[in-house]
């Protein structure tokens, strides 16, 4: 317990029901590909900011009667492909902690589902907390989050706040568990911003677990990108350090070029991006040429992140704003850990 309170991480273990709130990530390099599968472990290590807007609330109850799960989502019931994630998830919080009872969960979600602006990585850290509390697990922050990555990869890193990196570990199966991680990471003298153009809300046609497994599997440009990724990190983790926001975001945008030329590689190619993605990204450049220093990245799917000075957000968001493809401009900074934010006997 004492080591999630250093981590900013807030849980209470045992009880009934128990409410946790997490917050998405944008990875600036990126996770793109796994070498186990069942342990989602990945072939990089990645390296993100959580953002302090578009939380998911997620709550955990246990039924100690009931005959299996019950998962609702922003107040209607699901029975999808998520709700299946969802209750394999809960089967693993219950092999750790030697219980049987099964729970109702409650989420709800805040950001667009499965457009690419990870509503999955803060679904997963907000029921990964609620869940280890509310079986009674005693984990660390490291812990807490090798316990997320099994439900989403990324959500490891939304455990918690500011810049966190994914460490993709060594090995496999049990072993390669131990090793990958994720873990705040020490930055300089920075007052960012992520400037979050939506320019398709709508669920993307390629889930990305599908498209993550294609192009690994198809893309020749794959491996050089992947290689690439390992270097982009340490030069990324420097240039936080040493508090150089231009220099980090030259880094995650030719990241975030080189994933989505490798996914359009693939073989057939897996497409993201739109016309309005270029547009945005074009815009981009041209804001660089008049000397504000923002550079892009894009997760899997089409909508940009930008990434500047939070004192030239407000500027960057209006001229991206004013682009037709756009429907929504929303400005974002650093935030915070995920955390318990309500519960009941525990």
């Amino acid at each position: 317990m004492d080591g999630l309170m250093r981590a900013g991480v807030m849980t209470a273990t045992g009880g009934r029901g128990v409410t946790a709130r997490a917050y998405p990530n944008i990875a600036l390099v990126k996770y793109w590909g796994k070498r186990d599968e069942k342990w989602m472990l990945p072939v990089t290590g990645s390296l993100s900011m959580t953002l302090d807007l578009f939380p998911t609330t997620t709550r955990v109850e246990l039924v100690p009667d009931a005959a299996t799960d019950v998962v609702r989502f922003n107040g209607g019931s699901a029975e999808d492909v998520t709700a299946d994630r969802i209750r394999r998830f809960l089967e693993v919080v219950r092999a750790l902690a030697g219980r049987s009872a099964h729970a109702i969960v409650e989420s709800v979600n805040t950001v667009p589902t499965a457009a690419g602006l990870a509503s999955s990585a803060a679904g997963f850290a907000a029921l990964a907390v609620a869940a280890a509390s509310v079986y009674g697990l005693c984990l660390d922050g490291r812990a807490l989050s090798r316990l997320a990555r099994r439900g989403s990869g990324s959500a490891c890193r939304s455990v918690f706040g500011g810049f966190v990196q994914w460490h993709a570990g060594l090995a496999e199966g049990r072993m390669g568990d131990k090793t990958s991680y994720a873990e705040p990471v020490p930055v300089g003298a920075l007052d960012p911003a992520l400037v979050i153009t939506v320019v398709d809300p709508g669920p993307k046609r390629v889930p990305s677990r599908q498209a993550m497994r294609h192009t690994q599997a198809t893309s020749p440009l794959y491996g050089a990108w992947a290689r690439a990724g390992e270097a982009d990190l340490g030069e990324l983790r420097r240039a936080l350090r040493q508090g150089d926001l231009d220099r980090a975001g030259m880094i995650a945008e030719r990241n975030a070029l080189g994933m989505h030329a490798s996914m359009l590689a693939a073989r057939p190619a897996i497409r993201y991006l739109t016309g309005g993605s270029l547009a945005v990204l074009d815009r981009v450049a041209r804001l660089r040429e008049q000397g504000v220093p923002a550079h892009a990245t894009i997760d899997a799917g089409p909508n940009v992140a930008v990434l500047c000075p939070r004192q030239d957000a407000a500027g960057v968001a209006q001229e991206l704003g004013a682009i037709g493809d756009v429907q929504s401009v929303h400005i974002a900074g650093p935030g915070p850990a995920a955390t318990v934010c309500g519960g009941e006997d525990r």
